[in-house]
């Protein structure tokens, strides 16, 4: 990797320059930490992950410290799309496949029980975010749209799910208004969100539980032992346990969790309101996505902007990213040609080789749950409940997630990036020839 993530893209200590963190509720910042300090666990990393452990710990009585080398939010967690899906990354298929009939199910329901927390912990918290459920599949083709559908029967007969609803052509066209899509279906039980309000609220009931946050805090080294210490520029924590949380952006801190999860990038535009034009771009307030491997999503905003996440690009430093997503999102919506765009920016999110989260006990007192491979608002706010748990001697959810084989990177951190950009050329490619 040529440049260090956490600066190559953004200002020190700032969000980026979002629809997000345009419109997000203010949070007063968090000071940097100074001296050296104790604590029973020391989370790295402030998004989602990060957040949700501070908080579970902190509620169970726990002394927490959280390092975040920005603000709380300053990753993925404040730059995605916001959209809170159903299951694990993987489908219940490949799971069964891979983990067996009754472990399947056990993903199954903690994928679900991961839904459930985030509308939760926004109620229980009075955060400022609101919850819209329904998200769009839409289907480039006719073989996918009847594999869509066979699934769906499959989860409702196998998994007793019923929020599937089937759309033919004429259906999906009745909500996505664009001509591009030979059908899918819209999933009730999933949903949207504002995405950095949820990490803002995360943070917020976290700080109020106990847990001490940090922010501008960038951890330089880990001297690992019976007593970790954690060492910023201006400070050092000794623990008892660590939990890594800081996803694409771990950089060189953990070198085995590095050989097992990718960090890449993703951009997202918002454009102008656009008034009554926006029941023509989608008719109900759900979000989408679509079957391509680089895939497209989207939603409205509460002011009718068109927010879209999209486009490729294979360098860690981002391009011009009007450019780069203007092209898919008018590839869906050509009647949106030359519209005006208000906001865009990219992220770094993190990917593993098989999809699955990467859930790994490092040291017996370091913990790291990172590479939520595009599916994190849910499974990042689980991960961070699953930590908190394994922390207390309660590991199950943890040991489940972490049971399944993560395979390195072939190459490890030093190769994983050209290996990825071939192997993104050639989906890429299949995507424009139709394949």
């Amino acid at each position: 990797m040529a440049a260090n993530l956490l600066h190559a893209n953004d200002r020190p200590g700032e969000y980026p320059a979002s629809y997000y963190a345009a419109t997000a509720t203010p949070l007063a910042p968090f000071p940097a930490l100074a001296g050296d300090t104790t604590a029973d666990v020391c989370i790295v990393g402030g998004g989602y992950t990060g957040l949700s452990a501070a908080l579970h710990l902190a509620e169970r009585g726990l002394s927490v410290v959280l390092l975040e080398a920005h603000r709380v939010g300053f990753g993925a967690s404040g730059r995605n799309g916001g959209q809170v899906g159903s299951g694990q990354r993987q489908d219940q298929v490949w799971l069964e496949k891979v983990a067996g009939r009754e472990n399947a199910r056990r993903f199954w329901h903690l994928a679900e029980d991961a839904k459930q927390i985030v509308r939760d912990l926004i109620a229980r918290h009075a955060m400022p975010v609101t919850f819209y459920p329904g998200i769009v599949h839409a289907c480039w083709t006719d073989t996918e749209v009847r594999e869509l559908h066979l699934y769906g029967e499959k989860l409702h007969r196998d998994y007793g799910y019923d929020q599937l609803e089937p759309l033919d052509r004429e259906g999906i066209h009745a909500i996505v208004g664009s001509p591009v899509y030979k059908g899918g279906e819209v999933d009730r039980g999933a949903g949207h969100l504002h995405p950095l309000n949820f990490a803002l609220g995360l943070a917020a009931a976290a700080a109020k539980a106990g847990a001490r946050l940090h922010e501008r805090s960038e951890v330089v080294k880990i001297d690992h032992g019976a007593k970790p210490v954690v060492t910023t520029a201006s400070g050092r924590v000794t623990c008892d346990h660590v939990i890594l949380a800081a996803n694409g952006y771990l950089g060189g801190l953990e070198p085995r969790v590095a050989a097992r999860v990718m960090p890449i990038n993703n951009f997202m535009v918002a454009t102008e309101p656009l008034g009554a034009r926006a029941k023509d771009i989608l008719s109900e307030p759900v979000a989408a996505c679509d079957t391509k491997f680089v895939v497209n999503y989207w939603r409205l905003s509460e002011d009718n902007r068109l927010l879209f996440g999209g486009g490729e690009s294979y360098g860690y430093r981002f391009p011009d990213l009007v450019k780069t997503v203007t092209r898919p999102m008018l590839e869906v919506y050509p009647q949106l040609k030359g519209v005006k765009i208000d906001h865009a920016w990219g992220g770094t999110l993190a990917i593993t080789l098989n999809r699955m989260p990467c859930f790994t006990r490092v040291r017996p007192n370091v913990l790291s749950a990172s590479g939520y491979s595009g599916h994190g608002v849910a499974l990042a706010t689980l991960a961070g409940k699953l930590l908190a748990e394994a922390v207390s001697s309660q590991s199950a959810g943890f040991d489940l997630m972490a049971s399944l084989p993560q395979p390195r990177f072939p190459g490890g951190a030093a190769l994983r990036w050209p290996l990825l950009v071939l192997a993104m050329s050639w989906y890429s490619a299949r995507d424009r020839i139709g394949f």
